[in-house]
């Protein structure tokens, strides 16, 4: 009974509805239980169907005169984005203790608006370094943000590629650590099995500690997400020790689970009750419990041998809500990224409009790393960096500019949002409209990189430096 359907799931796929060269008999075909459960598995929607496209050769040109500003090789594949980028002076080879919050909406700080003083910490401590002021988050979901920031990438229509079958070996920010010698570790509150987390980071050169790592002294606090994020962060001191014990660098990346429904956290930490609450205020607990987290994390922290050589990175996964008027609400997507380490990052605002996937790149700028790189993000804090982000949903793909959002939608339908006037006013909007080609480049290309593998390392031991086989095939 059981054999015919595993048989089933390994052959399964979108490919097969498109054995006729009739596309009404493809589709057809597709209307069916077939097409439903092939959909399911491969979360993803075909690009080129749903989606308006442009000449390949077209966009790659223009991808890559925006990523690659000019250094591109005219003779290197469609969208093969891969090359050098070389640091002026030596690196800094510095720890990383990257924390993705659960939730946390830049409308949470005192900076951003918020009058309850949610997170007293946070609007002290984001003083003392780097706050980008206009950042946002790629996505509505977790996956979709911890893509975004490891593998630099923009979203492409569907599930994100932290949920898709084929996700390893794919040029990420832990394979450039690692392959620094780095002790590189994905640290999850909750565990690792949900949203196939655990998969795509071990496959991509992540060392895994998820809450089924945690002994039972480590756990003060659970509920149906995982630890509470004082418990994480205890683990990733202890993680940290270990490594300064063994001389080794690190590159953590953690994510958290507090601030999310129900909102419930250890007794007695902060003055509101956990829970939900029938006057909403679970969220504004769930909030403040993050805060009085990371105050707690930096106070186990800076006693450490090893915290003066180490950066902190604070970003979120996504807003704490999505839902708005128009299909891509520019305001449900506006997240904080913080930056900090005495004597190494200066205490500045930085208010260039910029989006998850650049985080990578400005990091490993700000640590002066040379490197290969296959990251469609760029150095925010480049001089040459043209303020955009990319914003999306399951079906919507947005390039948001200064005044105006453009997007993709199923369909072949391009829209645009203006942003200037108060209310949004949505139009559409023809293939020739300023800035069109752009967002079309990114978002085929992208489609077009994760279709043809065109990012991927090919497998080698860890102990082997030489001959290694670099993004688009270089040596």
């Amino acid at each position: 009974m059981l054999l015919l359907p595993l048989i089933s799931l390994g052959i399964i796929d979108q490919s097969r509805r498109g054995l006729s060269d009739n596309n009404y008999v493809n589709e057809l075909a597709s209307n069916g239980p077939y097409q439903l459960f092939a959909a399911f598995r491969n979360n993803r929607l075909d690009y080129r169907q749903f989606y308006a496209t442009g000449d390949d050769h077209d966009l790659s040109i223009r991808l890559k005169d925006h990523v690659m500003k000019g250094s591109c090789v005219p003779d290197k594949e469609v969208y093969n984005i891969a090359r050098d980028v070389r640091a002026q002076g030596p690196a800094k080879k510095l720890n990383v203790m990257l924390i993705t919050v659960e939730s946390l909406s830049a409308r949470f700080l005192t900076r951003f608006g918020e009058k309850k003083d949610i997170t007293p910490f946070m609007d002290k401590w984001f003083s003392q370094g780097m706050l980008f002021t206009n950042f946002y988050a790629t996505g509505t979901r977790t996956t979709r943000g911890l893509e975004a920031i490891t593998l630099s990438i923009p979203p492409t229509p569907g599930r994100s590629i932290v949920k898709r079958p084929d996700n390893s070996r794919m040029f990420s920010l832990g394979r450039v650590f690692k392959d620094l010698g780095y002790d590189t570790a994905f640290l999850y509150g909750g565990r690792g099995f949900f949203e196939n987390m655990n998969a795509f980071f071990s496959g991509n050169g992540y060392r895994i500690v998820d809450q089924s790592c945690l002994t039972g002294n480590e756990v003060t606090f659970k509920n149906a997400w995982g630890v509470c994020d004082g418990d994480l962060y205890r683990r990733a001191i202890h993680e940290a020790n270990q490594a300064c014990r063994e001389q080794k660098p690190f590159f953590f990346h953690l994510m958290t689970t507090s601030n999310h429904q129900p909102f419930t956290f250890p007794d007695g930490k902060i003055d509101l009750i956990p829970g939900e609450g029938k006057d909403g205020s679970g969220r504004l607990g769930g909030v403040k419990y993050t805060d009085y987290a990371l105050e707690g994390l930096m106070t186990e922290a800076r006693p450490q041998p090893w915290f003066k050589d180490t950066i902190f990175v604070v970003v979120a996964d996504h807003c704490a809500s999505s839902a708005g008027k128009v299909g891509l609400p520019v305001e449900k997507y506006h997240i904080p990224l913080f930056i900090y380490s005495p004597g190494h990052i200066p205490s500045k605002e930085v208010d260039t409009l910029a989006s998850q996937i650049d985080l990578a790149p400005t990091l490993l700028s700000l640590l002066n790393i040379s490197y290969e790189s296959f990251f469609f993000g760029e150095n925010i804090l480049s001089s040459d960096f043209e303020g955009r982000a990319l914003i999306a949903n399951y079906q919507k793909l947005g390039l948001l500019k200064k005044e105006e959002l453009l997007f993709l939608s199923p369909g072949k339908q391009i829209n645009r949002i203006i942003l200037n006037h108060g209310e949004p006013v949505l139009e559409k909007i023809s293939r020739n409209y300023p800035g069109v080609k752009e967002l079309m480049a990114y978002y085929q290309g992208a489609d077009y990189v994760f279709i043809h593998r065109l990012n991927r390392w090919h497998e080698f031991p860890d102990n082997l430096t030489q001959n290694r086989v670099l993004p688009g095939g270089n040596i």
